[in-house]
Order: structure tokens, then sequence, then C-alpha cells
């Protein structure tokens, strides 16, 4: 049975390797074990080694905090704040437009976050 801290940091897993694009397979290459061992880390059957967070945190450009990140906080009171729910990056549309922004240059990505921000009234 999986630990809650596990799902969170196999979520946490997830989330940033789909952000930068990268494949179960891509990753698990770049750390030195099998993609099926990434599955069981995302899914949390799998409990994640110090010494294998590291690697991660490593392949994946985060700091191993990272994967701590929200740990505790209750979502409910997350978007009462205003902040994006928990699944929100576990979307595709959301990942698409993560890479989308991502590629544009820096002057048409702040034209486009300044137009989200008028739409949204801030």
């Amino acid at each position: 049975m999986a630990n809650a801290i596990d799902l969170h940091v196999g979520k946490r897993l997830r989330r940033r390797r789909r952000l930068l694009g990268l494949t179960q397979q891509q990753l698990a290459e770049a750390v030195g074990i099998r993609f099926q061992q990434i599955q069981k880390y995302e899914c949390g059957a799998n409990r994640i080694s110090a010494s294998r967070l590291f690697e991660l945190s490593e392949a994946l450009h985060v700091p191993v905090q990272y994967f701590y990140d929200g740990l505790g906080e209750d979502p409910a009171e997350r978007q009462l704040d205003g902040e994006l729910g928990p699944d929100v990056f576990s979307q595709k549309e959301t990942m698409d437009l993560i890479r989308a922004y991502y590629r544009l240059g820096e002057g048409p990505r702040r034209r486009l976050l300044d137009l989200a921000k008028s739409l949204n009234g801030e």
C-alpha cells in the first residue's frame, strides 16, 4: 500500500517529467534504471531512495525539495487562496500550453503573459 508521501513525491516526479516533455524511458536512461521503475515511482508503488531522488532531481533540473513542495498543504485551502489546484499540471492541455509558451521568444512571452493577465482582470 502506497504511503501518502510516496504518492505526493511520485506525482511531483510525473509532473516535472511531463513538463520537460520527457518519456519515462528517457528519464530512466538518464538515471540508469528501467522505465518500469519510473512507473512504480510515479504511482507510489515503490519508494525512492535518497540517492535516487538526488539523481532524479539532477536529471529533471530541480532541487530535491521540489518533490516535497506542497506536502502537508490542504488542496482546498490552496484553491481558496487563488492558487492552482493540485492536478492542473497533470492535464495535457496545461502541458501543451506551457511548452508552446516557452518555445516563444522573450518578447512574445511577455506580451502573451500581459494579455492573459488583462483577460483575467489583473
